[in-house]
């Protein structure tokens, strides 16, 4: 049999055996054919399952990518802008401070067009007159934007803003002196009770001039009233000097020897100089005299009738004693030469004996004169004193001999109505308001504007003048010593950092300034003389402070003032300066008073960032000034930077409506790099502070840097004598420290967009 035939009938009897199994089994037929549509369907439903888990996994890797993303972008702003999680500042201070701030234009979100008013624009400024910055610069436009100076005016911070530095001072002082603490030493009460008196107007105004009045007849009277004891010249004249600070022929100090001052010496000699006389005059080049003129007398004439009026002195009486005073002023006055004249005459600082002095100029006691007023300090004809105009003295001297031998006068007493004058010209401030009103009607009759001081700060003015110690003492306790000192060595470490980053143009100027700077000691500047209470009330133990007379109160306060100037004789250091807000040389330290370190600049509660970017630029910015004062003519970074800067100016300020352009001097071009400088300074000192002492406090839930930014422009518009040479509006220097980085978080409305050959970095 083939093996074709054997295949054939294998399959027939395969075939013959499923067919009784189908017809035994038609349930497991139905049941196989849904199996086979089970395993059609099958494969589109595992399709859409893997589509699905496919799409859901793309979107949890999206999501996870963009949070990595997210995560480190914030982390990489956070780390450029040093911000760590903002802790609010809840101190008293610093809720003061926050209130402040939240009244403060904010530089963030002001358009370019707030960068086109500088400084003083809007105001008055420190001269008294109205002005833009940019009106002493050629082809600048400021002059066609008064309408929209109108209206930045009625957004633009007024008092806090263009607050000097003094002025801010003289306020901390007033918070002080206002303080109710009767727990206060007794020096620390006269001193405040002086304050006080002097506020009360009131009973200034009742008291009149019953209390100079009285003051004459204590002196002798005068003959003005007709009642004149004929007090001896030179005793009263010593007895004005003394105990009332009053010079009506010459004037008196304590300065040094500048020859001496060079080679290091720091004695000090009495200085001898003509007065500051009541009459006015000219000085006349061409004969080289000064002269009274007549436009000039008339209303000098008028005063002098109106001040014998107020004292009681009928006018038939008066005008014989007012033509005296007049005559006697005018040949004083005709002795009398300008201070640039003096010194191409070499007139100043001519050094010789009191014993010289007597034969040169005997009308006047100078050995008795000189012992009254420096009590208790010895003195003898041997001493040197120095004269800063001699041929004054001289001629000084022969008018008084003349017009003590004129007997026809004797009875009339010239030289002590003269004298009496004089001192009402000094006690005047203590008196009611008809003097000082005369007065101020006079000096505007000259032409002159006198700026209206507030009382409180003539007050706290007048008190430093007397109690200078206590408030030194009371200022060195509320100034945070410890974070002061911290503060100046940080700024000062920065500033040599920033000098090595300049491009000098000579290495012998590099190590020049380098030497020096490294050669100083910055430090705070305090009073070591006294500060204990104790001593303070010691020292006041003689001063009665009464409650309602500040005439009385104003005659002790010229006693203590003419004190502290004759204490200055036997004084070898230098004391310090209470109302001083700028740092000074002395020697090879670099001293910092303390009234740099007061509210709303500083304050040891405040963040890091506020104080740093308020006192901290302040501080850079006055070293700057101080020790590199050259620095245009040394450095070609000075060009540089201050050209950038005033590029990315314009490219702003010409989009925002300002027409035509101009170059900067040479001085404006210093003055934009220093205050850049200093901003960058501080800045870096800020963050150096962080670096050694990690965390910071911040208001207003800002982040520090913007906090540090924010800080700095309620400071820039500082009216130091460096201001007027500011081009621009310093808070634009924000917009430039932050368009080449990723400092600040937050971009300013007005932002810098860097075009063409102004994208360098400043």
């Amino acid at each position: 049999m083939s093996e074709t035939t054997v295949e054939l009938e294998l399959l027939v009897q395969s075939l013959s055996q499923r067919e009784p199994e189908r017809e035994l089994q038609p349930q497991q037929q139905q049941q196989l054919l849904e199996s086979n549509l089970e395993h059609q369907v099958k494969p589109v439903w595992i399709k859409l399952q893997r589509l699905l888990l496919f799409l859901l996994g793309f979107s949890l890797c999206s999501a996870i990518l963009g949070l990595i993303y997210y995560m480190h972008h914030n982390l990489h702003t956070e780390s450029n802008n040093n911000v760590t999680p903002v802790t609010p500042c809840l101190s008293p201070a610093c809720q003061w401070a926050a209130a402040r701030l939240s009244m403060s234009t904010d530089p963030f979100t002001q358009p370019c067009d707030y960068f086109m008013f500088t400084c003083g624009a809007d105001r008055l400024s420190a001269e008294g007159e109205e002005r833009y910055r940019g009106q002493d610069i050629p082809g600048h436009s400021q002059n066609q934007m008064e309408k929209r100076q109108n209206e930045e005016r009625e957004h633009r911070p007024t008092e806090d803003k263009l607050m000097s530095r003094k002025t801010a001072l003289l306020q901390y002082l007033r918070q002080i002196l206002e303080t109710n603490d009767s727990s206060g030493s007794s020096a620390v009460q006269k001193t405040r009770e002086f304050y006080h008196s002097c506020l009360d107007a009131r009973s200034i105004e009742a008291a009149g001039a019953e209390p100079f009045l009285t003051l004459i007849q204590k002196l002798g009277g005068w003959a003005v009233s007709g009642q004149w004891n004929k007090t001896d010249f030179n005793s009263t004249l010593g007895l004005l000097m003394r105990d009332f600070a009053t010079f009506p022929f010459f004037n008196l100090y304590v300065g040094k020897d500048p020859n001496e001052t060079a080679r290091g010496t720091t004695k000090r000699y009495i200085q001898i100089d003509q007065p500051d006389l009541l009459i006015p005059i000219e000085w006349n080049s061409k004969t080289e005299k000064s002269e009274a003129k007549t436009e000039t007398l008339r209303p000098f004439l008028a005063s002098c009738q109106g001040y014998l009026a107020l004292l009681g002195s009928p006018q038939s009486r008066s005008m014989i004693h007012v033509g005296m005073f007049i005559s006697l002023s005018s040949e004083l006055a005709v002795a009398a030469s300008p201070l640039r004249y003096r010194l191409a005459k070499g007139q100043l600082h001519q050094r010789m004996t009191i014993k010289e002095l007597q034969r040169q100029a005997p009308a006047i006691d100078w050995l008795g004169c000189l012992q009254a007023v420096f009590h208790p300090l010895s003195l003898s004809e041997d001493d040197h004193v120095f004269l800063h105009n001699l041929p004054y003295i001289v001629q000084m001297s022969r008018i008084i001999n003349k017009w003590l031998n004129k007997h026809e006068l004797s009875r009339s007493g010239p030289l002590h109505t003269y004298m009496v004058l004089n001192l009402l010209h000094t006690l005047m401030p203590a008196m009611d308001s008809r003097f000082s009103e005369t007065a101020k009607n006079f000096s505007e009759a000259l032409g002159n504007a006198d700026e209206q001081v507030p009382r409180w700060k003539y007050c706290v003015l007048e008190t430093e003048r007397g109690f200078d110690s206590v408030l030194t003492h009371l200022l060195s306790e509320r100034t945070a010593h410890t974070e002061a000192e911290k503060m100046i060595a940080d700024v000062f470490s920065s500033f040599k950092s920033k000098l090595h980053e300049l491009k000098w143009i000579d290495r012998k100027s590099f190590r020049l300034v380098m030497k020096k700077v490294y050669s100083l000691i910055p430090r705070l500047w305090t009073s070591g003389e006294i500060s204990d209470a104790d001593e303070l009330d010691l020292l006041l133990s003689e001063v009665t402070v009464s409650n309602h007379s500040y005439f009385s109160n104003y005659i002790q306060l010229l006693s203590l003032w003419q004190k502290r100037r004759s204490k200055l004789l036997t004084t070898q250091s230098e004391t310090a300066d209470i109302l001083s807000v700028t740092p000074f040389l002395l020697g090879n330290e670099l001293l910092f008073p303390m009234g740099m370190f007061i509210p709303p600049l500083f304050h040891p509660s405040y963040p890091k960032a506020l104080n740093y970017g308020a006192a901290g630029f302040l501080i850079a910015k006055d070293i700057f000034h101080l020790l590199v004062p050259e620095i245009y003519s040394h450095s070609e970074t000075v060009h540089a930077v201050g050209e950038c800067v005033w590029a990315h100016y314009l490219s702003v300020t010409e989009k925002a409506g300002r027409d035509g352009a101009f170059s900067l001097s040479a001085t404006q071009q210093q003055e934009v790099w220093v205050q850049y400088s200093a901003l960058q300074v501080a800045l870096q000192a800020y963050h150096q502070s962080l670096s050694h002492h990690p965390g910071d406090t911040s208001l207003s839930g800002l982040s520090h840097t913007r906090l540090f930014l924010t800080s700095f422009s309620q400071v820039n518009c500082d009216a130091d004598p460096y201001h007027e040479s500011m081009p621009l509006e310093p808070s634009f220097l924000i917009a430039v420290i932050c368009a080449k980085s990723n400092l600040c978080s937050m971009s300013l409305q007005c932002s810098i967009k860097p075009q063409g050959n102004s994208s360098q970095t400043c």
